[in-house]
């Protein structure tokens, strides 16, 4: 592919150019919010001019529906992606400007929250990067899910206007709405024999995409992500009430629509969410799917294929339950729109629909009222009816306990409506996203369906963009390991398997010692500006960033730094390596506990950073508003990743695979990918504490273990832990922490934050005495667990999902 820009002028002519035709003013006479702009808009031009060469008619397409696409900024990474960086970067430095600048304007778009939607961006990246034919469909929300403040310790939601200056990489496509109905009563007409269904009554909504250009590697196939907006179907209101004054009634018809893409996850709490939560996932499922059989009759019914073709052009992926009404609306589609024969249009979704389970908890699999779906979506229900009852007609009775099978795998069960059987049962492929995730989900979560069909399952370890979260997160690094081993690590991530013959040189850990040293400087000055807090760079710097949530055991991290302080004070002979702690998440807004240990540890901060006793040895900083751009800033820097969910809970997590990327040791449990990390880089090369998931599983099915017992025994250390909970020592800042101490005592403790706390407190002081009695073999640890990282590419699993699941490759099938 010939360069976006031929060399450094040429591109100054065409930045000057955009500044001046998009935004009306020579580039001298503007901000650096509008030199941001201007220069996203000229990369943007770009990527939507591209003609990708692998568009042939008879390619299959894979469309990746997810409710969430955690995208981050773009700029940088189109710039790596296009090979266009150092050549603009020297041009805005000639301008004036340094790029690093104007990168540093870009906001993060609100359309995800945390690693489900991370991973679906960073497969968009890597379906573009392989050459597929690959395309995102989710929501275009307003205001995202919040931007966190933190005020007297506690995490505040404030609203993420995150559109409020307009988005540069998006194009609106009017041309391309769709209707979308809600409510409305179903008809059933007969002529002939012949018998369909209509709806009627029904409350149209028209939604309008919104494309984004996924710019692969290289810059030779460009995809897109289409986001839906809804908007009314017409522009009716009520006249006589806005001229007698009532102007929020006259417009109350476009709020109540516009509603439905406000926010991501609205609180689900009352009735009303809960409805605006069924409402966004049925409005993104549909349109989607009307976008995809538009295509399909232009590309190929008006070409001679058939609507039983669709699966051999189309695969149609659903990133949790979020999407899955895509089966029956599907259905729906085929049959009341195309006239598909009711089983063939089951047969066709069947073979063209996927599905990726995210969760090991039975309790956490989503489920709506019959009720609910059958009053909003009164026609897709009735296919979900028809569909469970030949399910339960052809349920096998052969098995002893068939029934309780039965129970276990039907879609429609004591009132509810279970969208993980809804998912399984309209998939040909189910999928977990790391080995022990994939084996708990055959043998627990799912455990009847895997024992009926058990050729559905698979596994597909999830992966992370190694050009974004070490390309981009980390350039000293970046720019160490192309000097040693060339460039082709950004296209290849195996190509980092090169640096194992630079893990004993000594001039190689010297220059990854100063990278590190860079990036801490980099977040050091980040952290002091959002959060007040200075940090010592010459600390260990000990990292636990993502959604807050009692699994993921943020309270096991913040009784272990209880407990260093406690010691200190106790001991003044004891001095742990100097560490600074970063926390980093947001917690949902309804989610009590998770927002009260947010508190505990914004007050742990409060003490420890208060008390000059200490300061040279601990400190402890909470990075507000969790995001793409924050985290690249703090992968980059981390030393220690914690990965400490308890064993059996994490399905897969991703940030331990960025974290590993970019050098830092992982202490973890035996949980999720951690598991894989721990096969590639040995046992030198990481930390493990805790119990493992059998041991978890035996504790539970024996109701064996009792918090009042650890309590008890320990009244000096772990009792004491407990009683700061309650006693004073925390509440300066903003009160006593009675909830979190009932989670653990009165709800006994069920992610066992107490059970495995003094294996992690070992763990944690042998991973930092090792750093201080040697640095070098530290370095040589963490140069290897960047060189083992390539299998955690998402390219790598992409690859994995399009030859075993969407039965496509990349680019080498281009036409």
């Amino acid at each position: 592919m010939q360069p976006i820009f031929t060399d450094k002028q040429d591109f100054i002519r065409q930045y000057r150019s955009v500044c001046h035709y998009t935004l009306g003013k020579h580039y001298e006479d503007m901000g650096d919010t509008e030199r941001y702009m201007a220069l996203a808009t000229l990369i943007a031009n770009k990527a939507n001019e591209v003609k990708t060469d692998n568009r042939g008619a008879n390619r299959k397409a894979v469309y990746y529906f997810s409710l969430e696409f955690l995208i981050g900024p773009l700029l940088d990474n189109y710039l790596l992606n296009f090979g266009v960086r150092d050549l603009v970067e020297e041009g805005c430095a000639d301008l004036g400007t340094p790029l690093d600048k104007l990168i540093e304007k870009e906001v993060d778009p609100g359309l995800g929250n945390g690693g489900l939607g991370r991973l679906a961006a960073c497969f968009l990246d890597s379906m573009a990067a392989e050459g597929m034919d690959g395309y995102g469909n989710g929501m275009r929300y307003r205001y995202g899910l919040f931007r966190q403040e933190i005020e007297g310790g506690r995490q505040v939601e404030k609203t993420d206007n995150w559109l409020a200056k307009g988005y540069p990489w998006e194009t609106r496509k009017p041309e391309s709405a769709v209707t979308v109905t809600f409510g409305g009563h179903v008809e059933r007409h007969e002529e002939n024999g012949r018998f369909w269904f209509t709806l009627e009554g029904a409350e149209k909504i028209r939604a309008v995409p919104y494309d984004v250009p996924i710019v692969g590697y290289s810059g030779t196939t460009v995809n897109h992500l289409r986001l839906w907006s809804a908007e009314p179907y017409n522009e009716d209101f009520d006249l006589e009430a806005f001229n007698r004054g009532d102007y929020a009634d006259a417009m109350k018809f476009r709020s109540d629509i516009e509603a439905i893409t406000t926010i991501l996850y609205p609180n689900d709490a009352g009735e009303h969410g809960r409805i605006l939560r069924l409402k966004q996932e049925y409005l993104f499922v549909s349109a989607g799917l009307q976008t995809i059989l538009r295509d399909y009759i232009r590309k190929h019914i008006r070409k001679g294929d058939t609507w039983e073709d669709l699966p051999k052009y189309v695969a149609i992926h659903t990133n949790d339950t979020h999407p899955a009404l895509c089966g029956p609306e599907l259905m729906r589609l085929l049959v009341d729109e195309q006239g598909v024969d009711f089983d063939l249009a089951f047969k066709i979704a069947r073979q063209t629909i996927s599905y990726t389970n995210h969760t090991v908890m039975p309790e956490a699999l989503e489920k709506w009222s019959i009720n609910t779906l059958r009053e909003l979506l009164p026609r897709t229900y009735m296919i979900i009816e028809e569909i469970d009852r030949r399910y339960r007609e052809g349920f096998p009775h052969n098995y002893d306990n068939w029934y309780e099978m039965l129970r276990d795998t039907a879609i429609l069960w004591d009132g509810q409506a279970r969208m993980a059987n809804l998912s399984v049962i309209f998939s040909h492929s189910v999928n977990g996203v790391s080995a022990l995730h994939t084996n708990i989900i055959e043998n627990s979560v799912l455990k009847t369906f895997y024992e009926l069909k058990p050729e559905l399952f698979n596994n597909k370890t999830n992966g992370v963009s190694h050009r974004r979260f070490l390309g981009n997160a980390n350039p000293p690094y970046a720019r160490l390991i192309t000097s040693a081993i060339g460039v082709g690590w950004l296209r290849d991530a195996n190509q980092l398997e090169g640096l194992t013959a630079y893990e004993n040189d000594a001039s190689f850990q010297e220059e990854f010692a100063a990278s590190k040293q860079w990036c801490k400087e980099r977040l050091s000055a980040y952290i002091e500006k959002t959060s007040g807090v200075q940090l010592d760079t010459n600390m260990i710097f000990d990292v636990q960033v993502k959604r807050f949530h009692a699994y993921k055991r943020q309270l096991l991290n913040a009784f272990k730094i209880l407990d260093i302080y406690n010691r200190m004070l106790d001991d003044p002979n004891y001095k742990p390596e100097p560490t600074a702690f970063i926390f980093s998440g947001k917690a949902a807004q309804s989610y009590t506990f998770a927002k009260e240990v947010i508190r505990l540890i914004n007050s742990i901060a409060d003490v420890v950073n208060n008390d000059k006793r200490v300061n040279e040895y601990i400190k402890v900083a909470f990075v507000p508003n969790f995001a793409v751009s924050n985290a690249q800033l703090i992968y980059s820097a981390a030393d220690i990743s914690e990965q400490i969910s308890w064993a059996g809970s994490e399905a897969s997590g991703t940030s331990n695979m960025k974290l590993q990327m970019n050098g830092a040791i992982t202490l973890g449990t035996y949980d999720g990918a951690n598991v894989e990390i721990c096969d590639l880089v040995g046992n030198d090369n990481i930390k493990i504490f805790g119990l493992r998931t059998e041991e978890v599983d035996e504790l539970r099915r024996n109701h064996s273990y009792w918090a009042w017992d650890l309590y008890n025994a320990d009244r000096g250390r772990i009792g004491r832990l407990i009683d700061m909970l309650t006693d004073g020592s925390l509440a300066r800042l903003s009160g006593n922490f009675e909830s979190v101490r009932d989670g653990l005592m009165v709800n006994n403790d069920h992610d066992l934050v107490l059970k495995d706390f003094y294996s992690y407190a070992q763990a944690w002081a042998e991973l930092t005495d090792s750093y201080r009695a040697d640095r070098a073999a530290w370095n040589r640890s963490a140069i290897h667990n960047t060189a083992k990282s390539g299998y955690f590419s998402s390219d790598r699993t992409i690859r994995e999902y399009g030859e075993d699941i969407w039965q496509i490759s990349g680019s080498a099938s281009r036409d």
